[in-house]
């Protein structure tokens, strides 16, 4: 029997063996006379997927989860859960912060899997290799067009951005990725970049449009031709903001979507709120209506009132306030907190670096949390300074304590599904994810253990790098990476999240 738990994700057949002998050993309302490794005891145990919210005792073994019972279980290490939630471990489809840092705070957010699906890699394989064995929690990406395209243009390897930070995102150096139309001959070679990093397993395609001015709408259609070809979704951050027409929030939105509509592809929205200010709702509305006519599309949004990105990108392009009805005053610089006024701008735009823009209406903010079509993603940049956004650290805590404890705008399996449920399943293409977001005999023993009472963000824009309190226990596969609310050093059992031909065999 032991080779088999030791055997896992070899293989399907493998896997098929392994389930069937855990459904063979484990009882719904009793754990029977095995040993587990270890045992979360008297927890209210809450599954988005099955609807199930009671008192149970959940066996772990070999990294995943053996037993759900009615009756006390017996482990090596047994972890006494009463008065507490027993949870999915929450997952992040947008995560920026994909180094060890912003791991723990993702972590102490109750975050198992974070994943950077909107500006991806490139190249895929090798930054892959590059986490393998670091990573405090599961990890992975899509191909990214912005660094493809980078990779086209200057011949550049960018691998993640947002970790190495070089090249930045725009300014002069890079100026022909992110202006330059593409040839017909060039567009040609980006599809095939594109390709290549899927079939080095990357999770779909991450698309920057607003980013990318150059890359004009042909373009666009071609990367969602070869998305629909592969079957995987593409990511996309649209190609502007606001209300102003021609390019308000409206027309972008309507263009990804009639990409998905004559391609096939399936298409996720990235941050609905900082893309689509006060015609969010507007933009849920065709989404939902998307949805109604048969597409594959969905949307995420963080529960903050404030955007971050680098000021020296193409997003603060003349026009930009305007566009976003904001002013200087709004843009506040990450390195230093200070509130920006128009000579600090031009300084600062010329030298680069993150800045926090403080522009989406509360209400807005609060309209898509509640909103059952809206899935909760972080957006979260690295920390290096401890000013940059809070969201890295504090998302899921808050939507769980201010959201849906304080405010009541959303009640906990509501919000608990947002952020578990529902991103495994935007994932389904990826075989290891309909594994995980679930508590059930068989998943993944990705768990969250937190205080419904206690729970709440502590990470503020003044201070960043501060953990949110109430997640008492983390395990991913099985081991702890927060231990009675602290963090558990020196382990890393982050497992690549692919999308591999051998998975989907």
């Amino acid at each position: 029997m032991q080779s088999f738990f030791t055997a896992r994700r070899s293989g399907s057949l493998r896997r098929i063996v392994w389930a069937a002998t855990l459904l063979g050993m484990a009882q719904a309302c009793g754990g029977g006379s095995e040993s587990y490794d270890a045992v979360l005891a008297n927890g209210r145990v809450m599954d988005p997927e099955s609807g199930l919210d009671a008192v149970r005792h959940v066996g772990v073994l070999d990294g995943r989860i053996a037993a759900i019972s009615t009756d006390p279980l017996t482990g090596a290490d047994v972890i006494d859960a009463s008065g507490l939630v027993v949870a999915p471990g929450f997952i992040d489809l947008h995560a920026h912060g994909q180094d060890t840092t912003s791991n723990k705070y993702q972590a102490r957010d109750g975050v198992t899997t974070a994943l950077d699906l909107e500006g991806g890699v490139f190249p895929v394989a090798s930054w892959y290799r590059f986490r393998e064995g670091k990573a405090v929690i599961n990890y992975g990406a899509t191909v990214g067009h912005i660094a493809a395209r980078i990779k086209l243009k200057h011949d550049i390897d960018v691998g993640h951005f947002s970790t190495s930070r070089d090249p930045n995102l725009g300014g002069e150096r890079l100026r022909a990725a992110t202006y330059d139309v593409a040839t017909s001959e060039e567009l040609e070679r980006l599809v095939a970049l594109l390709a290549r990093g899927l079939d080095e397993g990357a999770l779909g395609v991450g698309m920057g449009l607003a980013y990318t001015p150059g890359a004009r709408r042909g373009e666009a259609l071609r990367v969602f031709e070869l998305a629909a070809r592969e079957e995987v979704p593409v990511f996309a951050h649209v190609r502007s903001a606001g209300e102003i027409e021609p390019g308000s929030s409206i027309e972008a939105v309507q263009e990804v979507i009639a990409n998905a509509v004559a391609t096939g592809a399936s298409l996720h929205v990235v941050h609905i709120t900082s893309s689509g200010g006060r015609q969010t709702p507007m933009l849920i509305e065709m989404i939902e209506g998307a949805q109604a006519h048969g597409l594959d599309i969905t949307t995420e949004a963080y529960p903050y009132t404030a955007w971050s990105t680098y000021i020296e990108s193409a997003v603060f392009d003349a026009g930009w306030r305007e566009k976003f009805g904001m002013d200087y005053g709004d843009v506040q610089l990450v390195s230093t907190g200070e509130r920006l006024t128009r000579t600090t701008f031009e300084r600062y735009r010329r030298r680069g670096g993150l800045v926090i823009g403080h522009g989406i209406p509360e209400e807005v903010a609060d309209y898509a949390v509640a909103h059952p079509a809206v899935m909760i993603a972080s957006d979260g940049l690295p920390f290096r300074t401890g000013g940059e956004h809070p969201r890295g650290a504090g998302t899921f805590a808050r939507v769980l304590g201010y959201y849906a404890r304080e405010k009541g705008a959303i009640t906990l399996m509501e919000a608990l599904r947002k952020i578990t449920i529902m991103p495994a399943s935007r994932l389904a293409h990826v075989p290891q994810m309909r594994n995980k977001g679930r508590i059930r005999v068989g998943a993944d023993a990705d768990i969250t253990v937190f205080d419904p009472q206690q729970i709440i963000d502590r990470a503020t824009f003044d201070e960043s790098m501060r953990f949110s309190d109430g997640v008492m226990h983390v395990m991913v596969g099985g081991t702890f990476v927060v231990r009675n609310g602290m963090s558990v050093d020196g382990v890393f059992p982050g497992q690549a999240i692919q999308r591999s031909t051998a998975d989907a065999q």
